[in-house]
């Protein structure tokens, strides 16, 4: 039996070579790739939310992997409708999401892996949405650092896009490289499941399941069609040209400048350098000159455009033309815009995109700033997330907080407020979010100031410190644990530096790596060993959302519990008796 390893890395180097695959139904039999998909997915948060059924991760065990890979075998395995319920949006509209049974997700993430080993050194560089090592922070530094001198900007939105997905388009994209029936049937048979709402069942005509496993490279290998159109048809069409013509002003004024220099005219020097600085030193209308880039992250996409107004709105009908023959996909009116990228500002991936222009910014002699693109933190993101912690414009405590310890209500904010300030690293002007940072600060002292009964200059003197950053002190918000023989916990609102950081890096979480190491929960499930009574035999793994859930009981605590507290784990490897016993006892 070859190692999950071994073959997800055949598998890359098919994809890498280009070769076809054949008789990739046969791997769903190897159990190995079934423990690394339950390594990958016990510790979601979404492991233990029922599908249609009551089935969830707790329970898990070898014989289910046996019982799947028999079904999958003799062809006897079927898709459950998803659960569907809503999300909300942030435009007030509200997102199906699908919540599939635990065994779908299982066998999904084992077809993930497959897909996704053999597709991924096959996609294009302008792709960054769910891929390894690439994220929303890698396409915006690639805009920033090579989109120098853009024109125009053109957003594109796919209206609908997960949901839109042709399953005929998707099967013969899948078909011209995989070439084995009986895989290709059960992607067919996952896209077409169905999925229930209020207990009615809805069949899934298009679209990739809401919340399913695969959805996100299955996506990704239907809009690589898209990618490879824009690099090998739009992409060269509208780009041409070495360099812009000089601008014949610009070098008049230049030489006219020296001589006035030369000749000790101070005055007619100065007249003429400051003249320089307002023209452009090469023809901004040169119609030899055009450059066109492209990003894509999942279904946003951002054009680059170096040229007249009139071929953006070229490229923006051929875009849309494109995705309604061939991908079957409709652009939103309402987001898809063409933006001029100095004097307005385009919206990608939560940011604001621009061009600078200024003659007066000048460093070494040089206007520094003219055609370099600028990221900022929209003002409209700053105000909304204001807006929850705010009840008619002041700062307001948090009630549903007041039950939990401190260090859980400023891990709580800290947590918020990290994860905000982290995203919008990449801005320029990321010192806008000092606004939130007093307004969460302020809310949470409200918060701790209720719970005691006290008052905000109080919570603020007794949870001040210090840290130490890279650009110096800051003052923050914290509560450290001491732990007798470990490490102590540290939980801490604020204490980051409000400055831009050009590096910094947030992906997307790596789903095929080149080294496969093995979970620990793996290694205890397969010693065989129940961890309360030593028995050897029906070996099953009990899973619990938290372990605060645990602590919470009143005591004397039972002694499964005492065993994960004393273990720090979410997770207790156990006997069927066990594990009967755990669930009678609630």
């Amino acid at each position: 039996m070859q190692s999950a390893e071994t073959v997800l890395g055949v598998l890359r180097e098919r994809g890498r070579r280009g070769r076809s695959c054949e008789e990739l139904y046969r791997q769903l039999f190897n159990p190995q790739l079934y423990l690394l998909a339950y390594g990958r997915l016990y510790s979601n948060h979404g492991a233990m939310t029922p599908g249609t059924s009551r089935e969830t991760v707790d329970g898990m065990s070898l014989g289910k992997i046996g019982r799947v890979i028999d079904a999958l075998r003799h062809e006897r395995f079927r898709w459950s409708p998803a659960r569907r319920i809503h999300i909300p949006k942030k435009n007030g509209t509200r997102r199906p999401l699908g919540l599939p049974s635990w065994t779908d997700k299982l066998v999904a993430e084992v077809v993930r892996l497959l897909l996704e080993a053999y597709y991924e050194p096959t996609f294009r560089d302008a792709s960054h949405g769910f891929r390894p090592g690439r994220g929303c922070h890698t396409a915006l530094r690639k805009v920033a650092d090579t989109w120098q001198g853009t024109t125009w900007f053109i957003e594109g939105d796919i209206a609908d896009c997960f949901g839109s997905l042709d399953h005929d388009v998707m099967m013969t994209r899948l078909a011209a490289n995989i070439h084995d029936g009986r895989f290709l049937r059960l992607i067919r048979h996952m896209l077409q499941a169905g999925y229930l709402e209020d207990w009615i069942f809805n069949a899934t005509l298009s679209g990739c399941p809401q919340g399913g496993v695969a959805s996100p490279i299955l996506s990704n290998i239907y809009l690589d069609r898209l990618d490879v159109f824009v690099e090998t048809v739009l992409i060269p069409e509208y780009t041409r040209g070495g360099s812009r013509k000089p601008n014949r002003e610009y070098h008049r004024t230049y030489y006219a400048m020296r001589r006035a220099r030369e000749r000790g005219d101070l005055a007619t020097f100065r007249a003429l350098r400051q003249r320089l600085r307002s023209l452009p030193s090469s023809d901004p209308r040169d119609p030899g000159y055009r450059r066109l880039r492209y990003i894509r992250y999942a279904d946003d996409i951002l054009f680059g455009f170096a040229g007249p107004k009139a071929e953006a709105e070229q490229i923006k009908a051929r875009l849309a033309q494109f995705l309604h023959e061939d991908l079957k996909l409709e652009l939103s009116p309402d987001k898809t815009l063409i933006t001029h990228a100095r004097t307005q500002a385009a919206r990608f991936l939560g940011y604001e995109i621009t061009v600078q222009h200024s003659s007066t910014k000048v460093t070494n002699r040089r206007r520094s700033v003219n055609g370099v693109i600028r990221l900022r933190v929209p003002i409209p993101v700053v105000k909304a997330y204001c807006t929850r912690y705010l009840d008619r414009g002041k700062p307001v405590h948090r009630s549903n907080l007041f039950a939990a310890p401190d260090r859980d209500i400023i891990r709580t904010y800290g947590a918020e407020y990290r994860g905000i300030v982290q995203y919008y690293l990449l801005a320029s002007d990321v010192f806008r979010l000092a606004r939130l940072r007093w307004v969460m600060e302020t809310s949470l002292l409200k918060t701790l100031a209720g719970k005691h009964r006290s008052t905000v200059a109080t919570m603020a003197r007794r949870y001040k410190a210090k840290v130490d950053t890279p650009v110096g002190p800051r003052t923050c918000l914290q509560v450290i644990t001491e732990r007798p023989g470990r490490k102590p916990l540290v939980a801490r609102f604020g204490g980051i530096p409000l400055r831009r950081q050009r590096t910094a890096l947030v992906i997307d979480k790596s789903m095929t790596r080149t080294v496969v190491r093995r979970k620990e929960l793996i290694s205890r499930l397969l010693a065989g060993r129940c961890e309360i009574c030593g028995e050897t035999d029906d070996i099953v793994v009990h899973h619990v959302r938290s372990l605060a859930d645990l602590t919470d009981r009143r005591q004397p605590h039972p002694a499964w519990v005492t065993v994960m507290v004393k273990k720090r784990r979410k997770t207790l490897v156990v006997c069927r008796d066990c594990h009967t016993t755990i669930h009678a006892s609630g």
